[in-house]
C-alpha cells in the first residue's frame, strides 16, 4: 500500500479495488427532502445550506482481499449508486440510498458483510474515445424497478480540489455510513456502522452530459432532480477498503 500522507489510516484494510470510468453527477436538494432517508443519529452534511444528491456510475475492477490474488470472475463489476452526505460526531461521510451492481456474489457480500443497500442489476459501461455510455436495469427481487441510460464526454483535467470547495465536498469522502441493507427499514433500527476508505485525491476532469434517462432517484420516492447537475468525471483510482466499525 502506498504511504499516503493522510490522517485517515487508522485501522487495518482488508480489500483493494480500482475505480474507473466514473462520473459524479450531483444536484442540490432541500435538506428536508432528504432528512427522512437518514437515521436520526446522522446529520445531513450541507454545503452552504444545501444538501446534495449524487448519482454515480463507475466500473470496479481488480477487486481482491489484501495479500491474496484476485478471484477470476469475481473481481470486476459495474456499479451505479445514489448517495448523499452525512456526519456523525463531526466525521463526514457518504450515505447511500442504493448501490445497483452487476456481480451477484459482490452484492451478497456487500449486503451481508458490509450492511450496505446493494441491489442486483444488469449494467454495461462502455467507452469510445472520450465518450462513455452506461445502461442499467435493476433486477433485485422485491424492490422498486429502476433504469438508467446516459452518455457523457470526458474533458480536460481539473486542478486538485481544495478543502472548502464544492468539488472537494462532493468527491473527497473517506468514510461511509450504513444502517443495514434494507434502507427504509434499517434506518429506524438500532444499528449504525462507519467504514473507511483510503485513496489519493480524485483526479477530476470536466464532463458534459450528452443524454440522460434515469428513474434511480425516483425509485426511492424522491422527486426528479431539476436543473443542470454539477458534473465531474474522474481518472482511474486505486481504493483500499476497511472493515466497518459499529458507532
Amino acid at each position: 500500500m502506498p504511504d499516503f500522507p493522510t490522517p485517515f489510516y487508522r485501522w487495518p484494510y482488508l480489500m483493494r479495488q480500482r475505480w474507473s470510468q466514473l462520473l459524479f453527477a450531483h444536484w442540490p436538494v432541500a435538506p428536508e427532502i432528504l432528512r427522512p432517508y437518514l437515521p436520526l443519529r446522522l446529520e445531513l452534511d450541507l454545503f452552504e445550506g444545501q444538501a446534495w444528491l449524487g448519482v454515480v456510475p463507475f466500473t470496479m475492477s481488480n477487486i481482491r482481499p489484501l495479500g491474496l490474488p484476485a478471484v477470476p470472475g469475481f473481481n470486476h463489476l459495474h456499479e451505479l449508486n445514489v448517495r448523499t452526505y452525512a456526519t456523525l460526531d463531526g466525521v463526514p461521510g457518504v450515505w447511500f440510498l442504493s448501490l445497483d451492481a452487476t456481480q451477484p456474489l459482490g452484492v451478497w457480500a456487500a449486503r451481508t458483510l458490509f450492511h450496505l443497500p446493494y441491489l442486483h442489476a444488469r449494467m454495461r459501461l462502455t467507452q469510445q474515445g472520450n465518450t462513455l455510455q452506461a445502461v442499467a436495469e435493476r433486477t433485485h427481487a422485491g424492490t422498486v424497478p429502476a433504469m438508467f441510460a446516459a452518455t457523457w464526454t470526458v474533458g480536460a483535467p481539473l486542478p486538485t480540489s481544495q478543502p472548502g470547495s464544492l468539488a472537494h465536498f462532493l468527491t473527497e469522502r473517506y468514510y461511509l455510513y450504513t444502517a443495514g441493507p434494507d434502507l427504509m427499514a434499517d434506518i429506524h433500527g438500532p444499528n449504525l456502522w462507519r467504514g473507511q476508505l483510503l485513496h489519493a485525491p480524485w483526479p477530476l476532469r470536466e464532463a458534459t452530459i450528452n443524454s440522460w434517462q434515469s428513474t434511480v432517484v425516483e425509485s426511492h420516492g424522491l422527486p426528479t432532480p431539476t436543473g443542470q447537475p454539477v458534473l465531474y468525471a474522474a481518472d482511474p483510482l486505486d481504493v483500499w477498503v476497511q472493515t466497518l466499525r459499529r458507532v
